[in-house]
């Protein structure tokens, strides 16, 4: 395979500035050293979620084994959490309904358990993380509303709930279900047929992502920003162990494991992964006024099968809002396996002004209105859910990324099941759902893409070129 196939797949060096990124930190353009290292026991590649939250857990597990801490390295193309941790909406999460439903047909009962409490965890363990290390990111726990506003969707809620308590899912006796006008009620929003409400929190995600860098810096771990890896490949295995080359354009450095928390842009550097996961441009904007009636919740509204928004509220009352596909969703190429952040979509700035006047009660004379709006580069994996774990065939190597714009209620206890495999060789007794594992079937497995088929739908006959 041709490396020009791949050249786009890499970020580009001008992203959108976002509403997360306005207060950086000094970690931000961190190097450790002038010069790039000659080797290391672990090079991550990404300093966002993923690739912060694997350094702490490397660094956890090694202290609480009293083991030997390996020596790592951190190297990150742009700033420090510049990718999609630092563009997104700041929404933890889980899908305690939708996945869980699916995974009861294709997976049977006690899988779709461990995928839905999985993500349920997060919040726990976020929460307890930033209680113990005492990061100021703004956590706070908060119910999700879930809304429907049309009509098929109103009958798939109701009989996804309806499933789910056949099931006896202990993950989903949260969840509570409301019908007709009682929907509208508890949700505040105009129009709302049935809504669902669950446990879910909210953070600024730089934050966090910084604080772990930070405090992984203390510990010894080297971070190396403005670093992007070009490629990697096999070296001759020396009497150190040292077994493959990490190419960068400041020189390479020689490692024993490399960790790819590349998440969008994984195909740049595991060629194999090209159509696994894909890289898929988001939008997402801050509203905001000088007066602002009070939102508790966070929200996901649904308008079709395929289009949907998700929004937070910040303690100084301003609106995150993402999704806005409406306006660009049918234009193929304004969003799939485009790796492009430096600037928004066709139209679709537009999107978000007067929206919470139009679908929220109360919210008509206010005068919120649009303050900041930007996107950012989400890895979309073929079957909707991430690739965790060894790469088949390549000793010494792992992913975890594929994250389809639902990593904040995954990641960070999948890079805690990576540290793990990549400290003791133990991949069987960790705990990650079998979905998320990177078996040689998922790996080997030629299908299409999750978000190719939705798209499909939606345009029906339409070629592309008709929609492009």
């Amino acid at each position: 395979m041709s490396p020009d196939r791949y050249a786009n797949k890499f970020p580009v060096a001008n992203g959108l500035s976002s509403y997360w990124r306005n207060q950086i930190g000094p970690i931000d353009t961190h190097r450790t050293t002038i010069n790039l290292e000659e080797s290391s026991d672990i090079v991550i590649i990404g300093a966002g979620y993923a690739g912060a939250s694997i350094a702490h857990h490397l660094l956890e597990e090694a202290a609480s084994s009293n083991g030997t801490v390996p020596s790592i390295i951190i190297l990150e193309a742009r700033e420090a959490c510049s990718g999609a941790t630092g563009r997104n909406g700041g929404h933890l999460k889980p899908d305690p309904v939708y996945r869980a439903s699916r995974m009861i047909d294709s997976h049977g009962r006690a899988v779709a358990e461990h995928v839905a409490s999985f993500e349920a965890r997060h919040i726990d363990a976020i929460e307890d993380l930033v209680s113990r290390e005492h990061i100021d990111c703004d956590f706070e726990r908060a119910k999700a509303i879930d809304v429907c506003l049309y009509d098929a969707g109103q009958v798939q809620m109701k009989a996804i709930v309806d499933k789910l308590i056949q099931a006896d899912l202990p993950s989903a006796k949260e969840v509570q279900l409301h019908l007709g006008p009682e929907a509208e009620e508890v949700s505040g929003v105009k129009g709302a047929l049935s809504c669902l409400s669950y446990n879910a929190a909210r953070l600024w995600p730089y934050k966090l992502v910084a604080h772990l860098l930070e405090k992984a810096i203390s510990r010894g771990v080297h971070l190396q920003t403005f670093t992007p890896v070009t490629s990697v490949s096999p070296t001759k295995q020396d009497l150190e162990g040292y077994r493959w080359l990490v190419h960068t354009t400041r020189g390479s450095i020689r490692s024993r494991s490399v960790i790819y928390a590349t998440n969008g842009y994984t195909s740049a550097l595991v060629q194999e992964m090209k159509d696994k996961i894909v890289p898929v441009r988001g939008i997402v904007a801050r509203l905001a006024g000088a007066k602002l009636p009070e939102l508790k919740n966070s929200y996901l509204m649904r308008f079709s099968d395929q289009e949907y928004d998700y929004m937070i509220s910040r303690p100084d009352g301003s609106i995150i809002l993402g999704g806005a596909r409406r306006d660009f969703y049918k234009k193929l190429n304004q969003w799939y396996d485009v790796t492009d952040d430096s600037r928004l979509m066709e139209g679709a700035r537009g999107y978000f002004d007067g929206y919470m006047q139009r679908h929220f009660a109360g919210w008509e004379d206010s005068d919120v209105q649009s303050e900041e709006v930007w996107t950012g580069i989400m890895g979309y994996s073929n079957d909707g859910f991430p690739f965790v774990g060894p790469v088949c065939d390549k000793p010494g190597q792992f992913i975890c990324a594929g994250f389809t714009g639902h990593g904040m209620p995954q990641v960070y206890l999948s890079a805690k099941a990576v540290a793990s495999m990549v400290l003791t060789g133990e991949t069987a007794e960790v705990d990650l759902p079998i979905p998320y594992r990177l078996s040689k079937e998922r790996w080997y497995q030629a299908r299409d893409h999750m978000s190719l088929e939705a798209w499909r739908k939606v345009v029906g006959n339409e070629t592309t070129h008709a929609v492009l």
